[in-house]
Order: structure tokens, then sequence, then C-alpha cells
């Protein structure tokens, strides 16, 4: 069950940012290369644990959680959203200021209206703060949030998430120090 991604992270480099302890991803960075077995296992993990006929959009944030959300748009024929670090100025686009635990920043939301039915898909979850400011711009403008799925999470941030009605479903749980990874936890394993 996800050893592809379970591999990967306990092989993941871990760099010092300060006296914070930075793993290096594919999933979360791009680097190195995204080997695209592990993004289909992913994908396929994902479609396991959600209702996904319901769905009517895959959302995801600009960037990294693209090429998992794009795998599982492929893989089922949902359009793909992506909530945009830019604006395009285009009728209906509703901007959110979102913070996490290294950035600040407005996102841009389009091509969503009221009724639609969506899971959102992100790579990592960390202070949650992302995830929370989407999350209540989704619900101020009456989409209907299905799942939260993050690949992977770190630290308590997602529980954050269920101060705003969310409980998020994470595949696969870490601890970072300068030792390297230690998977703590995978979905469905509780």
């Amino acid at each position: 069950m996800l050893e592809k991604l379970k591999t990967s992270l306990i092989n993941s480099p871990v760099i010092k940012r300060g006296e914070y302890n930075y793993f290096i991803h594919p999933i979360s960075d791009g680097v190195p290369s995204i080997d695209p077995h592990m993004v289909e296992e992913i994908a396929e993990y994902i479609l396991q644990i959600t209702d996904i006929k319901k769905v009517d959009t895959i959302l995801t944030i600009e960037a990294m959680g693209i090429p998992v959300a794009n795998a599982l748009s492929l893989k089922t024929g949902i359009p793909l959203t992506i909530v945009r670090k830019r604006p395009y100025f285009l009728e209906g686009e509703v901007e959110l200021s979102q913070s996490t635990g290294y950035s600040k920043g407005a996102l841009y939301i389009n091509g969503l209206k009221r009724g639609d039915r969506v899971i959102i898909v992100d790579d990592v979850i960390s202070t949650g703060g992302t995830l929370i400011a989407l999350v209540k711009a989704l619900k101020t403008m009456g989409v209907e949030i299905l799942d939260v799925i993050s690949v992977i999470g770190r630290g308590t941030g997602y529980l954050q998430l269920n101060e705003v009605g969310v409980e998020p479903k994470i595949l696969v749980t870490i601890d970072v120090s300068e030792k390297g990874v230690e998977i703590k936890n995978v979905f469905g394993n509780e």
C-alpha cells in the first residue's frame, strides 16, 4: 500500500533551513524527477478512498498538487480546476489570502460556481493555512467540499481543518529530523 511513495519519502534528502528540517521530495518539490508510476500509485489509492462518482471537479492549488490532481482527472474524465497564484480578472474570480509556515500571498479561484461538488487534492499539509483559507472561500461561494486529500502530512496543521468542518485524508503522515524522514502513519492503517 503506497510502497513507492513510502520508499521515496524515506529516501528523501533533508536539508536545514534555519532551524527547520526540510525534506526534498518529487511530490512536494518536483525534485528530483517525478516518477509517473508513483503518481499513478497515489491516484489509484485516492480513487479507493473517495466517492469519485459524486465529484464535479477535482480542485488543486498551484503548483505541486497539479501532478496528482491531473492524474486523477485523466483517470476519471473529471475536469481539473487549479487555484492560481495570480489573478486573471475573469468574471466570478474569487481572491483569498493564504498564509503558511513559510509564505503569505493571494490565491485566485476561477471556474467554480454555487453547488459544484469538489475534492481538493494537495501535495503537503503542514500548517494547514492554505487549505483553511481555501475551504472558507469555497464555503462562502457555496461550493460543496466532498473531500480534502493531502498526499503528505507533516505536523499537526491538519487539525486546524477540523475547526472549519473538514477532516482531511492524509495518505502518508511523516516526521522529519536531521536524520531523515520517518513514516508515522498511512491512511487506512489507523
